[in-house]
């Protein structure tokens, strides 16, 4: 369900949470939701639950046929994955800013060590 607190729009929430589900490999069919099952399932209007669908279209993850539904495109999965958890994502570019921090001071060591010889 969408919290209607106006920290985001009901949109951002309801595509951020099909993200999450497409990342966790949910809809194995490659079928998302009908709109009326994504209006019963989030408790929202169809021009949020069509404005979730477009997000999902800018963000390559999705494409959609009149008539047929919406189909999850062949690499969803793993850029949902990408786009999904911003947190995560962001831990780890730290572990990565970490892990090149170290070498660079390593790096630095065996300069001065052998400018030294």
């Amino acid at each position: 369900m969408v919290e209607w607190t106006g920290k985001q729009f009901a949109y951002q929430q309801v595509a951020n949470d099909l993200r999450r589900r497409i990342a966790a490999d949910e809809f194995g069919t490659g079928q998302l939701p009908s709109f009326g099952d994504l209006q019963k399932t989030y408790g929202v209007t169809v021009t949020v639950a069509r404005t979730a669908i477009s997000q999902l279209k800018a963000d390559g993850l999705v494409v959609s046929h009149q008539g047929k539904g919406v189909f999850l495109t062949p690499d969803a999965g793993r850029s949902a994955a990408q786009l999904a958890d911003p947190v995560e994502i962001l831990a780890e570019l730290r572990d990565e800013v970490d892990r090149l921090r170290t070498e660079v001071g390593e790096l630095r060591q065996r300069v001065t060590t052998l400018e030294g010889n």
